[in-house]
């Protein structure tokens, strides 16, 4: 049987064990070990072990649970809920101000924990009753956190960037930087929508704040000081060069874990808590990534992803063609897949055919990320949307749904935008290597 078909076929059993919910990792796994058989059956179960054992043994995923842990601490100490009153003490007076000051503390948190999932529940933990208690409108409420939460898979650290640095054998350390600006441009529009929005109905945000005197706000700025601390030591270290972004992972963790002493909430109950959370959230990256690798193993056994590439090749198309036609693709999956799933499953057949049409990785690492944010909270499997629901069970999930539209052609504009004018993205890690 044609190599071809048979990868054809193998992405149409994966994509039936994914539908039918069985775990992205162990499907994976399964697929790629059968496939492989399927060409070369005395390679199948050597392929299997040697890519488990590599994986689990790359040091450079050890920033994985690093960042996690980082960004645990960072709960249970209280350092998200000060971040999000220093945002509220500032923009809370604003109309709108407090649906602001949500998206600002998300992307603060981001830019710890690493994760979407965990900034949209932490950070909606706090901004909800007080959005709730000031009248604002449920679906404004809703899609501030599910979108802002989307900012975790951009603004470093990252575990999507991770994940593609690992798939793509690119520099983590140039991916984070890349997610820099793009991430807080992404931050800003989201700002900019919210005050189009009530400025065009303000029964959305009828009340608003007093505004707090200046000394005030400095002081609740200066509480927030421990996260706005680790942050720039993190992210600027990785820039300057003084440390990797692996060393970044450790110190961060550490300095976190510090400020949790200090704090007094070193509990047994919260250590639990922390390290349960981390070991749960790691153990699930690793297992997707296990199967990845595999089914990426698979897809090089059948030469799939060599004849597309050629079949791309001999069609004309231009490098931004087949850029936009992936960034397309991807929202659409969006709809209904995870973004890591997306991930883990395109990027091993794409690269082969971007590559060497001259596309930089980097940059559509970025815009990747970005098209997989939008299916966060894309409609009907929008994770971060569920995750919300979970905190706030009153509200409708058309209510939710219906809330984040801005903000998904905020990140359609800043798509866009990045596609044409990639600098925004490439300049930070240029610049760090020169």
């Amino acid at each position: 049987m044609d190599g071809s078909v048979i990868a054809i076929l193998g992405m149409g059993a994966l994509l039936v064990l994914l539908i039918i919910r069985m775990p992205v990792g162990p499907a994976m796994m399964l697929v790629g070990t059968v496939g492989i058989w399927t060409i070369r059956s005395r390679a199948a179960l050597p392929k299997l072990a040697g890519e488990i054992f590599n994986e689990a043994s790359n040091y450079s995923l050890t920033i994985i649970p690093l960042f996690v842990l980082m960004g645990n601490f960072a709960a249970v100490s209280g350092m998200s809920r000060d971040l999000y009153s220093a945002a509220n003490s500032w923009f809370g007076h604003l109309k709108g101000g407090l649906a602001s000051a949500t998206i600002v503390g998300c992307a603060g948190f981001s830019a710890l924990s690493g994760s979407s999932l965990a900034a949209a529940l932490t950070m909606g933990r706090v901004s909800l009753p007080e959005m709730q208690r000031f009248n604002y409108d449920n679906g404004l409420s809703t899609g501030a956190i599910a979108a802002g939460g989307t900012l975790g898979i951009l603004i470093p650290p990252s575990a999507g960037f991770v994940i593609y640095a690992i798939l793509t054998e690119e520099s983590i350390g140039r991916l984070f930087m890349a997610g820099v600006f793009p991430g807080l441009l992404l931050t800003a529009s989201f700002i900019l929508a919210i005050h189009i929005v009530v400025r065009r109905n303000p029964s959305l945000a009828p009340s608003t704040q007093e505004i707090e005197p200046m000394r005030a706000r400095m002081r609740a700025l200066l509480r927030s000081g421990w996260i706005i601390g680790i942050i720039l030591l993190t992210i600027g270290g990785i820039y300057s060069g003084v440390f990797s972004a692996i060393e970044a992972a450790g110190i961060g963790a550490v300095l976190s874990m510090i400020v949790t002493v200090i704090r007094g909430r070193w509990s047994l109950k919260n250590l639990r808590s922390v390290f349960t959370s981390t070991l749960s959230s790691t153990g699930t990256v690793f297992l997707i990534l296990f199967g990845a690798f595999v089914f990426k193993s698979f897809i090089g056994f059948t030469g799939f992803a060599y004849d597309l590439s050629l079949w791309v090749e001999s069609q004309g198309f231009g490098g931004l063609q087949v850029v936009i036609a992936f960034l397309a693709l991807f929202i659409i999956l969006g709809m209904f897949m995870d973004g890591f799933a997306i991930l883990v499953l395109t990027v091993p057949i794409i690269q082969p055919i971007i590559q060497p049409l001259g596309i930089d990785m980097i940059w559509f690492g970025v815009l990747m990320v970005i098209s997989l944010e939008m299916g966060l909270i894309s409609p009907p499997v929008g994770l971060n949307v569920f995750v919300v629901k979970g905190i706030a069970p009153g509200v409708p999930l058309n209510t939710i749904f219906r809330g984040i539209w801005p903000f998904w052609f905020c990140m359609l504009v800043v798509l866009a935008v990045i596609v044409f004018f990639p600098q925004i993205a490439l300049t930070l890690p240029n610049t760090m290597f020169n």
